[in-house]
């Protein structure tokens, strides 16, 4: 089973994408299902059909759904929901506002993300196509299983023991409902299945996610932070599409511009993102939608290769912590140990090697350390970080290597 999760600015075209993904797997053989999970859902518009919360067949292979969170929410979370209605009502809250209440920022997007570990314990597919909400939200999503884990491991246990004790005398004397042992065991039964799909997320085996983008800097700057965050988390990048490349037989004098921004971009998202494969897909005269003009879309981006092989199977960046120093490991195949040269520019670090450079966007935990060191280690470039040692009276300084 091969999962694949699309994301990007909004805007970028990462569901056309994962549409045309779905499409050029269905016709290849394998039983796809390609679901949104974007409450701005536009899957459907680009089938040109009604989509809905349960997979729909769309052709042989191919199946579609749109995630509705609330249903999912009802699905999974109807116990504590419950209990949490009840606490709330002693409020006098009117109804609409008790609902929106028990909605937590992060659960829509987090019982989306069971719906991929529905689909991979029933087995009904081969290939799970995942258009996702805009980067900042598909992070929070990926990396909120990491958050319950803390949660679940440290305050839970102690909460549910305390309950137990606390319960038989509380309860009479408090003018509330408290939680029962009902509460517990569906929150424990959530973690369960958000653990369950962390683990197929970060088995590289199976889950690989790619981001979408245009050439352009806001767009290109926000896919460097998620690349950075993505691989922070354990998550593999493994291939970036650049979408509405301007062809090269668009000759109009109102694109020469277009084009020639594009062509430096395109420079500056091969110095950020390889080693990892960029595929292209171009502008197109008309709006890509039907099943026509996503075949064509998935030519144009994939060429003859099946879209669910792995495209690349390394990690580009890596961050170990040892002995009070933090590392940045990068890969850069095909490099010598020539002039090494690493200049930070805020929170970015240039590298440039041997007539090659990256430009990688620090995790938050690194833009307030010193950079000590930089050394190669076969054809991995790592940087060390230590606390910043200021001087006396003045601000903890950056040094450059």
């Amino acid at each position: 089973m091969r999962v694949l999760v699309y994301t990007g600015k909004g805007g970028v075209g990462k569901t056309s994408v994962a549409a045309a993904t779905a499409v050029r797997s269905a016709e290849l053989g394998h039983r796809t299902i390609v679901m949104s999970t974007d409450a701005a859902h536009s899957l459907g518009d680009c089938f040109r059909c009604r989509l809905g919360p349960e997979p729909r067949r769309l052709a042989g292979n191919l199946w579609a759904q749109e995630i509705d969170a609330l249903h999912e929410m009802e699905r999974n979370w109807g116990r504590v929901q419950d209990y949490l209605n009840r606490l709330l009502s002693l409020r006098n809250l009117d109804q609409v506002t008790i609902e929106e209440l028990t909605v937590f920022p992060g659960t829509e997007e987090l019982f989306s993300l069971l719906q991929i570990g529905r689909h991979t314990r029933q087995g009904e597919y081969e290939v799970i196509i995942v258009d996702c909400a805009p980067t900042g939200e598909t992070l929070r999503l990926l990396v909120y299983p990491e958050v319950f884990r803390w949660w679940m491991d440290r305050i839970f246990p102690v909460q549910r023991k305390a309950m137990r004790v606390i319960r038989p005398v509380a309860q009479p004397l408090v003018s509330m409902p408290l939680p029962g042992d009902d509460v517990f065991e569906s929150t424990q039964a959530l973690f369960n299945e958000v653990d369950y799909v962390h683990r197929i997320l970060t088995d590289t085996s199976m889950s690989s996610v790619r981001l979408v983008l245009t050439l352009e800097s806001m767009v290109i700057s926000e896919a460097q932070r998620s690349f950075t965050y993505l691989n922070l988390f354990g998550f593999r990048t493994d291939a970036i599409v650049v979408n509405r490349l301007i062809p090269d037989e668009v000759t109009d004098a109102y694109f020469a511009g277009w084009k020639d921004m594009q062509k430096r971009h395109m420079r500056k998202v091969q110095e950020a993102f390889g080693p990892v494969p960029i595929l292209t897909t171009p502008l197109y005269d008309g709006e890509v939608l039907g099943f026509d003009m996503l075949r064509r879309m998935a030519l144009d981006c994939f060429g003859e290769r099946d879209p669910t092989e792995v495209f690349f199977d390394r990690w580009p960046q890596t961050v170990t912590r040892s002995g009070g120093e933090t590392t940045l490991t990068v890969l850069l195949p095909f490099v010598g140990k020539g002039d090494i040269d690493v200049t930070r520019v805020g929170s970015e670090l240039v590298v440039s090697v041997g007539g090659r450079r990256r430009t990688i966007t620090l995790p938050r935990s690194l833009t307030a350390r010193d950079l000590v060191r930089a050394r190669f280690d076969g054809d991995l470039l790592k940087i060390t970080f230590a606390d910043p040692e200021p001087e006396e009276g003045e601000p903890a300084g950056r040094r450059q290597t």
